[in-house]
């Protein structure tokens, strides 16, 4: 309707003294329409969400309405309705409009007095959580487990599906903490029948692998399975979850040239679909991508992009897209650009500084290339003390670089090896030639020159079959360092050697790389027995945090904490926290 047509209408109804009858029936109407997205099916689904955004502004008149009359069935049908719209939050990038609709509903519960039925009230929590994970917040994790007791005193299936996911996600940082939620939740899912909630999960499952675990296995294997249960039932958005999470696994294991398109793919579907979400995650991780994959011109746009359309989704989001232009402006040359993107993109991700430190936030390479080592080192120290999987060694051949410039050697080595290891444990091969130019570097100031030489030619052989480059910031030092093998071995000599490196297939070179190096075996008790988890928690105690607070900083739970400490006590023979902060003195 025009607008006067509207308001003349709206007059004639409230003359007519049934105003209350015909809102009560608009809004028990859209409610039941809204119920039809939350419903298990195999089919459909896309449509009835496309119906509920054409409707968007009726669902918000019901929603109004519900919260105006302020009875106890209008305050537990908005409490309903905002539950029923949780596929268009999620899908359609419209998470913080559902955060504030939940908001109010409880709110005006609290003020009222409503007594809510505990199915009602168990799924809206659930869905609230879910919301608060998908922006990064994590702030209730305690109605979580609410909603998740009232299920299993229900004894329903399929809201406790609901209710485990939700732990789930806002436990998905912490991988111990967070598999056996999505375990049971899968279980349940796949007995029920309910392929949507069951691709819904995998791809969670998968995202918690991505951003907690940094582990490419655990990511194909949910991944796949996810993605192939969301293509059968037609679930786009499912789909590209899973998508996106095995594009970053594929860039992990060193596949750049290969997983470019696939992001730029999730790009154009995302648009044609109206997903909003998943447009901007693959915008950022394609902003990335080009960096590896040479492109700083297409990187910087894809960034760009990213930052512009990061507003709606809040600071942590914004902060994500910051870091990829952080990424692309460094890579361009552009270090003061960098600098200030990477200064912003902290800011806005600093609620959450363990999940800033290691997701893809360029701190350390930014200062590295302005010079300011102690403090490059201080954020490589940062990324290594909390990362995991993938995560770790990318930051462990970060740290290494930095050590290399700050000439200490014997750190440089040791984590370039770290990160070989983990590499060929994980096959996250994307860092292998950045280790093996460490490892060259090392070589070259200990004489080593054939042994140099074929460990730089290995390195440009796998970047050109990976379609990957070096990052800009490190190119001085490399060409300085192969000027100077070239003129120390004499150009036949060096160009043998660099040919017998470019030969190497990757798992040789790693083998070349790894010869003569055993497992270490770390003795049973003393300081080196100490594991790097254990020197985590070590060192957050020693600066006085209690263990829940040690846990959350580490996204671990309080009772893993506890396990570590009576390790560490075991270990080094201790009694207390105070003695354990002396000996902590003794080895920092």
């Amino acid at each position: 309707m025009l607008e006067t047509v509207r308001q003349y209408a709206l007059e004639k109804l409230g003359e007519s003294g049934e105003a209350d009858t015909v809102r009560a029936r608009h809004r028990d109407h859209y409610t039941g329409l809204a119920t039809l997205l939350d419903t298990p099916g195999r089919s459909g689904h896309q449509h009835r969400v496309e119906q509920a955004v054409i409707e968007m502004d009726n669902m918000r008149a019901a929603f109004t309405w519900c919260r105006e009359s302020a009875t106890e069935t209008a305050i537990i049908t908005a409490l309903r309705l905002a539950s029923a719209l949780q596929p268009l939050w999620l899908t359609r990038g419209r998470a913080q409009e559902g955060t504030a609709w939940f908001e109010a509903a409880f709110d005006d519960v609290t003020v009222h007095h409503v007594e809510v039925p505990p199915a009602v009230r168990a799924r809206a929590l659930a869905n609230r959580a879910m919301l608060d994970a998908a922006q990064f917040i994590h702030d209730h994790s305690a109605e979580a487990q609410e909603a998740l007791a009232i299920a299993r005193e229900l004894d329903d299936p399929a809201l406790l599906v609901r209710a485990l996911t939700a732990c789930g996600c806002l436990a998905a940082f912490d991988a111990e903490a967070a598999r056996p939620y999505f375990d049971e939740a899968l279980g349940l899912a796949r007995a029920l029948g309910d392929d949507r909630s069951l691709s819904q999960i995998l791809g969670f499952q998968a995202f918690a692998a991505v951003t907690g675990q940094g582990d490419p296995a655990e990511v194909l294997a949910a991944g796949e399975e996810g993605r192939d249960v969301a293509e059968a039932i037609g679930d786009g958005y499912n789909l590209r979850t899973c998508r996106w999470c095995l594009a970053l696994a594929q860039w992990w294991q060193g596949d750049v040239s290969g997983a470019i398109p696939q992001f730029r793919d999730l790009v154009a579907e995302s648009e044609a679909a109206h997903d909003e979400s998943w447009r901007l995650s693959s915008l950022v991780s394609l902003g990335h991508l080009l960096v590896y994959g040479g492109d700083a011109t297409g990187a910087r746009a894809a960034a760009t992009a990213a930052v512009h359309g990061a507003a709606d989704f809040g600071e942590f989001a914004e902060g994500f897209a910051c870091a990829a232009l952080a990424a692309a402006t460094l890579a361009a040359g552009d270090v003061e650009a960098s600098a200030s993107a990477a200064e912003k993109a902290w800011q806005l991700m600093s609620v959450q500084p363990e999940l800033a430190i290691v997701n893809v936030t360029p701190l350390a390479q930014v200062a590295l290339a302005r010079g300011e080592l102690t403090l490059a080192r201080r954020w490589a120290d940062d990324a290594v003390s909390v990362a995991l999987g993938a995560h770790l060694m990318m930051a462990l051949v970060t740290r290494a670089r930095v050590a290399l410039a700050q000439n200490d050697r014997d750190q440089a080595e040791r984590d370039a090896h770290d990160a070989l290891t983990l590499a060929a444990n994980l096959k996250g091969y994307l860092v292998i030639p950045d280790v093996l130019e460490c490892l060259a570097t090392l070589a070259v100031g200990a004489g080593a020159y054939r042994e140099a030489a074929r460990y730089f030619g290995a390195a440009q052989a796998l970047r050109n079959r990976a379609g990957q480059v070096r990052f800009t910031i490190y190119d001085a030092a490399h060409d300085t360092s192969v000027a100077t093998l070239r003129e120390a071995m004499g150009d036949n000599a060096f160009e043998a050697a660099w040919t017998e490196g470019e030969a190497l297939t990757i798992d040789e070179a790693i083998a070349y790389a790894q010869r003569g190096r055993g497992e270490r075996k770390r003795p049973s008790t003393g300081w080196a027995a100490l594991t790097p988890a254990e020197i985590n928690v070590v060192r957050l105690v020693s600066e006085g945090l209690p263990n829940k607070d040690v846990a959350a900083r580490l996204f671990v739970s309080t009772r893993t904490v506890q396990a570590h400490l009576s390790n560490v006590y075991n270990k080094l023979g201790l009694r207390s926290r105070v003695q354990l902060a002396q000996e902590a003195t003794r080895h920092s």
